[in-house]
């Protein structure tokens, strides 16, 4: 182990082995181990000196996560999570034993699905000849063109695009939710109305986006899903411990 401490990418069970086809971050790439504590492993390698996100390193911790949830339930760490040394590791392992090992239990067979929703690209023609207000003002700024009308009508069209969009996610994520274990609400993205995770059994993720695409299909005038993964369950985990403030 080297002086910089030890980099933790996913708490398993014990018994799961580290994936021997791929390599940790760090250049050159460190190499996967598992330090076994009970019922539990943590999938860790050497921390590299200078750790930072660059992509090679962001496409190494997604790749070894994306392994792990293919092969058994995973509990994800962030990007950057790095332990002072493997006693520490150990440590937290044993004292959370039994909150790991129930959240991995809740896990087991199941996965985390992203849905999205945008404003689509071809939304005015449909709210001009929906929304009165639209029409007014589109109206108004024809017949009197200039600066404060442009501007209102901008304004209006750009918030009523945004509202349907959201409307339409929210009923999205209703209609969604029957097929899901948990949903959890993601952080606000640049450009995007609505950004939601379910939690799902892995076998239903094709019964699942075919719902999504069905739902997008029959409201594309008004909003775009954009489905993503299976993905580790980042949303539905929740680190703490020793481990918790240990990020780089």
């Amino acid at each position: 182990m080297t002086g910089n401490g030890v980099y933790v990418y996913a708490i398993v069970r014990a018994g799961q082995r580290a994936p021997a086809e791929l390599s940790g971050v760090g250049s050159p790439p460190l190499p996967l181990r598992v330090l076994v504590e009970g019922r539990l492993g943590a999938v860790v390698s050497d921390a590299p000196p200078k750790l930072r996100a660059r992509r090679r390193d962001l496409l190494a911790h997604q790749d070894v996560l994306l392994w792990l949830t293919g092969s058994g339930p995973t509990l994800p760490m962030r990007f950057g999570m790095v332990a002072p040394d493997e006693e520490a590791v150990r440590s937290e392992l044993t004292a959370a034993e039994h909150r790991h090992h129930t959240v991995l239990k809740r896990l087991d067979g199941r996965v985390e699905v992203n849905v999205k929703a945008f404003v689509p690209s071809d939304a005015l023609a449909p709210l001009v000849q929906e929304d009165k207000n639209i029409q007014r003002l589109h109206e108004a700024a024809r017949r009197h063109p200039g600066y404060e009308a442009n501007l209102r009508l901008g304004e209006a069209v750009a918030t009523a695009l945004s509202r349907r969009a959201a409307e339409a996610g929210q009923r999205a994520v209703q209609e969604l939710t029957p097929l899901a274990h948990a949903v959890a609400a993601g952080p606000q993205v640049p450009g995007c109305v609505l950004n939601t995770s379910f939690l799902i059994d892995s076998a239903a993720d094709g019964r699942f986006r075919a719902a999504a695409q069905d739902f997008a299909a029959l409201r594309q005038d008004r909003v775009e899903l954009r489905v993503a993964g299976p993905l580790p369950c980042y949303s539905f985990v929740e680190a703490g411990g020793a481990l918790a403030g240990a990020g780089a």
